[in-house]
């Protein structure tokens, strides 16, 4: 244990002088001697800058101790010659020692205890004078007996310093703008200085009393701007309620870009269509169709601000897919029906492939032939699951002419939301003339999304730290605390906005899927780049932060409410703050929200340095652009989403959560126990009435894993489908034919969708678990149907029970599993009957 001052500039000075001497430091003898040794931390050995001669015993005074006071000394010695009271193992360290001369050998009566005692120089015992030719600075030292014992703190000595304790100042918390504040310290002024108290405007003294008060206006301001963002409730930036509402689990959305489907015609054999530099703009009067990306043309058009879409995959054109007729097998009134997934193509397309879109369009009007009677409605994409163009190596043919044909698939996704005329024959007005092509498809489809790329933007370099934390505490003058910088702030701006958020794109998916996404899987379309030195870093956007590791090179892109967008870095717990030096350079889209929902036929320009392509346009509308959540949406939705439970417990908890599914319209759930483990056996009415097949199955599962509590299996089971029977004794108009009407009430009370749209009484989507059937809406239904006299019910009950309960009481009650059903298929009698009987008409 040493004795220095601060900065050891006295001790080098006093070992420097010719003639002073004083205490270098002090050694207390503990662990260098055996653990049996008598005189263990009882032996001191005090270290001198300069030979000693003279001292002893009587020059000595120890004080201090808590437990353990007054310790004596025995006896005190020079270092040489060897003072012969040491043992062998004391007198060997001694002689170990560079300067043994400059050593003061001292001996106490006791060990002491743990805290602090000092050694004093002194002239006598009488006399507290330092002894004459010693420095009196370097006089006494503080030491422990016990400064080699096991401790878990450090052993270096804390020099305390605290501060002098000042009077609390007055503060007058009612100032909050220039004039109190002003008028504040104009009264403190005239307190301090009695003298100064009519001083007038243009005084210097006034002048920096109103320049401290404008100040204070403005801190005032920025103290009640930062109480009001504080709050959920009086929060008025969007930044802000994007944060609390993160902080209760719901996540602000900044929208989301449009997207929709370019058909290209071309005039060459075959184009390769990229997606660096292609983009698609909305029309632009006086400019062609093919625009050069460095042209004047396309200066102009940028000029005009159109909207922008850009290619989300590459695609060759063909000129051969630029139409692809439609084949009708001699059908003079051919139609595909609502639903139709296959289709055969006119002609040899050798170079159609699984995968391919194809849109299938009304040119002109069934029943006139005219281009402008062609419904724009009657416009669909499918993306292709089954291609056959050849048999046998040789092009497929129709057997009965030789016609070359091309068979064409696609899934139930993508089945046709209606029925396309494929051939007609005109009405009598236009000549009851033929038309062998009322719709075609059409190839050379590219999916588009709308925004314009922009590249390598610099947003600067991180600043290097110009501030520093205060020390905490009370500083030591000699030992100061070491000072840490505050990190420098760096949340640099995007230069143009809005920035285009979009969701991820399956070109493998079906067309219709490829049009429907979930807000929650949008992200920022921006790529950063930062370079410190020669290290490159790819920076990723997420949604948030909190669960970035702390050495990731992620950040937030953080919109306000003027669409303008600003990045946010970590702070080295959640997420990596980049390094002061880093220079950033941005890649990114801008334009994003409902401006991107332009109509159809409105996208007819293409930026390309290709040739070859002669016609531009969007068969469908955009759609999918949705403008940012609004500051008020966020407000009240974010409260009701942190109450909503992401979890299943309950029965009803596993029946919500599987009514999330997209395919799923009700379901109910049981908790069992199978004897050895509790089971939640989920029973599912689909969309439609679909069954429960493996896929939906799978996909289901997976769906409800997120939410299932540990512990507990899954069963997914089919809904208890109870067959109806019903029988109807009609009397008909006499004015209408009885196989007319009866062939309505077939169609009304069955499981299908009716030709005008409808759904007949019994379609699955009308009945889910436990609903009951009501015999009076059966009766109101009936009456409906034109042609209809009377109708009475006979027979209203369960297939295959005789209880005639149900018809007195009017309703057939369903248990908590069971759905009403009545498909009225002779191919299947078990699934529901309905007979009528008929009387009067014609």
């Amino acid at each position: 244990m040493k004795y220095h001052c601060c900065d050891r500039y006295r001790r080098n000075a006093v070992a420097a002088h010719p003639t002073l001497n004083g205490l270098d430091y002090l050694e207390v003898l503990d662990r260098d001697l055996p653990e049996t040794h008598a005189f263990r931390q009882r032996t001191l050995f005090l270290h001198f800058l300069k030979p000693i001669a003279g001292l002893g015993r009587d020059n000595l005074r120890l004080t201090g101790g808590d437990r353990i006071r007054n310790v004596a000394i025995e006896w005190a010695q020079p270092g040489v010659p060897t003072p012969a009271a040491l043992t062998a193992e004391e007198a060997a360290l001694l002689a170990a020692l560079p300067h043994p001369d400059r050593v003061l050998v001292v001996r106490t009566d006791s060990t002491g205890d743990r805290s602090t005692y000092r050694m004093q120089l002194v002239t006598s015992p009488l006399d507290d004078r330092v002894p004459d030719g010693f420095d009196p600075q370097l006089a006494q030292i503080d030491f422990s007996f016990k400064v080699e014992c096991d401790s878990d703190f450090d052993c270096r000595v804390e020099h305390r310093c605290p501060p002098q304790e000042l009077p609390e100042p007055e503060i007058n918390y009612l100032a909050k703008d220039y004039a109190s504040f002003r008028r504040l310290l104009l009264d403190r002024i005239a307190q301090l200085i009695p003298d100064q108290r009519n001083r007038p405007a243009a005084d210097t003294g006034v002048m920096l009393t109103e320049l401290l008060a404008y100040v204070g206006d403005h801190l005032s301001y920025r103290q009640d701007a930062a109480a009001t963002e504080a709050y959920l409730g009086t929060a008025r930036k969007r930044v802000s309620l994007r944060r609390h509402a993160l902080l209760v689990d719901y996540a602000m959305h900044d929208g989301c870009n449009a997207r929709t489907w370019m058909q290209i015609g071309v005039d060459a054999a075959k184009i390769d269509l990229g997606t660096d530099g292609t983009r698609f703009l909305t029309r632009c009067q006086g400019l062609p169709v093919t625009i050069k990306p460095t042209s004047p043309d396309y200066d102009r058009a940028m000029q005009l601000h159109p909207e922008v879409f850009e290619p989300m995959h590459k695609a060759v054109l063909r000129q051969l897919h630029n139409e692809l007729p439609l084949y009708t097998w001699g059908d003079e009134r051919c139609c595909l029906p609502r639903g139709a997934t296959r289709a055969t193509l006119r002609g040899h397309f050798p170079d159609l492939a699984v995968g391919d879109a194809l849109l299938f369009e009304e040119i002109v009007g069934p029943t006139t032939g005219l281009p402008d009677d062609a419904d724009p409605e009657h416009r669909h994409v499918v993306r292709l699951t089954e291609v056959i163009h050849t048999d046998a190596g040789n092009p497929l043919v129709d057997p009965l002419d030789d016609t070359e044909i091309t068979e064409i698939a696609w899934s139930g996704d993508d089945a046709l939301p209606f029925a396309l005329c494929v051939s007609s024959v005109t009405d009598e007005d236009h000549g009851s003339s033929f038309i062998g092509k009322v719709s075609v498809a059409r190839g050379n489809l590219v999916l588009v999304d709308h925004g314009l790329s922009i590249g390598n933007e610099s947003l600067g370099t991180v600043p290097e730290p110009a501030l520093l934390y205060a020390p905490r505490g009370a500083s030591d003058r000699c030992d100061p605390l070491p000072l840490v910088s505050v990190r420098p702030r760096f949340n640099p701006q995007l230069a143009l906005a809005p920035l285009t958020q979009a969701a991820d794109f399956d070109p493998a998916a079906p067309a219709a899927l490829a049009m429907r996404w979930p807000l929650q899987t949008v992200k920022p379309c921006i790529a950063l780049e930062g370079t410190l030195g020669s290290d490159v870093r790819e920076w990723r956007p997420k949604r948030d932060l909190l669960n970035s590791r702390a050495d990731a090179d992620e950040f937030v892109a953080e919109v306000d409410e003027l669409q303008r967008c600003a990045l946010r870095f970590g702070d080295d717990r959640n997420g990596h703050f980049p390094e002061s030096g880093t220079a950033f350079v941005a890649s990114y889209r801008v334009g994003n929200g409902a401006a991107g929902n332009v109509g159809a036929e409105s996208i007819v320009h293409i930026v390309t340095s290709e040739d070859g392509i002669v016609a531009v346009r969007n068969p469908l509308a955009a759609r999918g652009g949705t403008d940012p959540e609004t500051s008020e949406s966020a407000r009240r939705r974010a409260p009701e989403a942190y109450r909503r439970q992401e979890r299943a417990v309950t029965p009803e908890d596993y029946a919500e959560v599987s009514e999330r599914h997209d395919d799923v319209q009700n379901a109910a759930a049981t908790l069992r126990w199978t004897g050895s483990w509790h089971t939640v056996f989920v029973t599912v009415d689909r969309e439609g009435g679909d069954t429960l097949t493996a896929p939906f199955a799978d996909s289901l599962t997976r769906h409800i894993d997120r939410y299932r509590m540990a512990g507990h299996d899954l069963e997914l089971n089919e809904p208890i489908f109870v067959p109806l029977e019903l029988a109807l004794h009609v009397c008909v108009k006499a004015d209408h034919f009885r196989s007319d009407v009866k062939r309505a009430l077939e169609e009304l009370f069955s499981s299908r969708v009716l030709r005008d749209g409808r759904r007949g009484l019994f379609h699955p989507d009308n009945f889910s678990f436990g609903d009951p059937v009501y015999l009076s809406r059966l009766y109101a239904a009936a009456h409906a149907v034109p042609g209809v006299l009377s109708v009475k019910v006979t027979a209203f009950r369960r297939q295959g029970s005789k209880d005639e309960l149900a018809l007195q009481e009017g309703r057939i009650a369903l248990g908590r599993l069971e759905i009403a059903r009545l498909d009225n298929d002779p191919n299947f009698p078990e699934r529901g009957v309905l007979s009528m009987e008929l009387h009067g008409g014609k």
